[in-house]
């Protein structure tokens, strides 16, 4: 079937009623490939990501457990548990806490 049968369809299911006028303006869009595409998706770990920032209300230091919180759903206190837990394995749970009080912005 051509394009120009297929818009030919179109147009009398437009007019039969059973396509509205955005919906056809949409179809011959499609149709023509004239549509824009629609804007990408970051994948979903990527959004808490690009959304950490540190917290400057919920703060016993450097605002990186507060700021984990707001990016992930959990806890403020969960995280001050994992890096609690994480320095006495060798003193983990420091070195990460600098790097992320280094590296991530402020609110």
């Amino acid at each position: 079937m051509s394009i120009a049968d297929e818009l030919s369809k179109l147009d009398e299911l437009r007019q039969r009623g059973t396509l509205s006028d955005a919906e056809f303006a949409r179809a011959k869009e499609r149709l023509l490939g004239t549509a824009t595409p629609p804007p990408p998706v970051p994948p979903p770990g990527l959004d808490a990501i690009n959304r950490l920032r540190r917290s400057t209300g919920d703060r016993w230091i450097g605002g990186v457990c507060g700021g984990l919180a707001r990016a992930t759903g959990l806890e403020s206190w969960v995280w001050r548990l994992i890096f609690a837990v994480l320095i006495l394995f060798g003193g983990a749970g420091i070195f990460i806490y600098l790097l992320l009080w280094i590296f991530v912005p402020a609110e």
